[in-house]
């Protein structure tokens, strides 16, 4: 539980974001410089900014410090689909996987009062947001966004096994992409949560 002066206590937010492969391999094309481009021109900076207004807005309560860190990597098909086989006996390429570092009753710790707390790693395959994002009519960019608010929620225990749940999960991240800000919006279409 957060001390009671928690809401006078600034939210900390650090996302570590990777492009390719979580073995280190890159599977993005380079810049001139060198540097993986981002998938969507969605820059580390924004999705740093991203996560922080959602952690905001859901108010997790889980950190003495009200400071969170999770990890982001964009991949291909190929990469989401070698994690799914290993983790989920699966061998087929998926858009989204969490893994949360929260599942479990951890006893708490006196680190939790010194570091943030890590909530676990949102793994996104570029490739099938890219195809998901053509056929539903929407931007890549929204696809990314979306399926990066709905792995946050995992990592938060959130899930979905039945109908009513997915719905409550789909319409909060929904309200999530929502407060990132009007200048985001422009390529949103009004998308319903059951379709």
């Amino acid at each position: 539980m957060r001390p009671q002066n928690a809401a006078t206590i600034p939210l900390q937010v650090e996302v570590n974001v990777q492009y390719g492969e979580m073995d280190g391999a890159d599977s993005h094309e380079l810049g001139k410089d060198g540097e993986a481009i981002a998938p969507a021109g969605i820059p580390p900076e924004s999705w740093q900014q991203w996560f922080h207004r959602w952690l905001e807005v859901i108010n997790p309560a889980l950190s003495p410090i009200h400071a969170y860190e999770l990890s982001l990597c964009l991949t291909s098909d190929e990469g989401i689909r070698a994690l799914n086989a290993q983790y989920r006996n699966l061998e087929q390429p998926t858009d989204v996987l969490a893994f949360a570092a929260l599942e479990g009753n951890f006893p708490a710790t006196d680190e939790a009062d010194e570091y943030p707390l890590y909530l676990g790693d949102i793994v996104i395959s570029t490739e099938t947001a890219q195809r998901q994002a053509q056929e539903r009519g929407h931007s890549y960019r929204w696809e990314l966004a979306w399926l990066a608010a709905h792995g946050l929620l995992h990592l938060l225990g959130w899930d979905h096994p039945d109908e009513a749940s997915l719905e409550r999960m789909l319409n909060q991240q929904d309200h999530l992409l929502s407060q990132i800000g009007e200048g985001w919006r422009f390529d949103l279409p009004a998308i319903a949560p059951d379709t």
